[in-house]
């Protein structure tokens, strides 16, 4: 009987801006709901570009939960498997991270330890600047869908989980207890309070 394939699951983006954090967010989901084999790797990655290759390059299996900006009805997931991932990301860059992810599989696969298999589930976004801003209420109920997704293609594998009797609490997030969902959306200024796209005083030229 050969050796469990090593898996990665992977939620990437900036949650400090809307929809952008919608990868981070659904990862997060999936490990407070979930629990996995051992060889199953649940992991926060931010923005962090290249500072995850040692991480892609230890997996067999990689499964990326993203938004993406495709330009389709928003709310819209999208799976795309193995080489046409890099390709994919790269057809329009909403925003660092994905620029840097592309580095990422590109450094892994001249090191020679590109994953054998990978998987993007990507959401059209509804919402991006937001500075400040959480999930947009279409782009949170679509999270459920993606999770489906992730489980099916796993389970394809031979690969299952288990769903937790409660979901983990806020202080079991994957980020930092600080910035799971209810503590960040209770705790963030209105858009009255704070303004959300500049500071007004570069959005209107004081006069001559």
């Amino acid at each position: 009987m050969g050796e469990a394939p090593r898996v990665l699951i992977l939620g990437i983006g900036n949650l400090l801006w809307a929809d952008e954090g919608w990868g981070v967010r659904a990862v997060d989901q999936l490990h407070r709901s979930y629990r996995f084999p051992d060889h199953v790797k649940l992991m926060d990655g931010g923005t962090q570009g290249l500072y995850l290759v040692q991480h892609i390059c230890a997996a067999d299996v990689l499964v990326v939960f993203d938004a993406v900006d495709y330009g389709l009805e928003p709310g819209t997931l999208m799976q795309v498997e193995n080489d046409e991932v890099p390709q994919f990301m790269g057809a329009k860059k909403m925003s660092l991270h994905q620029t840097g992810f592309q580095e990422v599989i590109a450094s892994a696969d001249l090191l020679g330890h590109k994953p054998a298999e990978m998987l993007l589930i990507g959401l059209q976004p509804v919402e991006l600047e937001d500075y400040g801003g959480s999930l947009r209420p279409l782009s949170r109920a679509r999270i459920d869908p993606a999770i489906d997704i992730a489980l099916g293609y796993l389970a394809d594998r031979g690969i299952l989980a288990e769903r937790r009797a409660a979901p983990l609490g806020d202080a079991e997030t994957l980020a930092s207890p600080e910035m799971a969902i209810a503590l960040y959306e209770g705790n963030r200024p209105s858009p009255e309070e704070a303004c959300r796209t500049a500071d007004i005083r570069f959005l209107v030229p004081e006069p001559r």
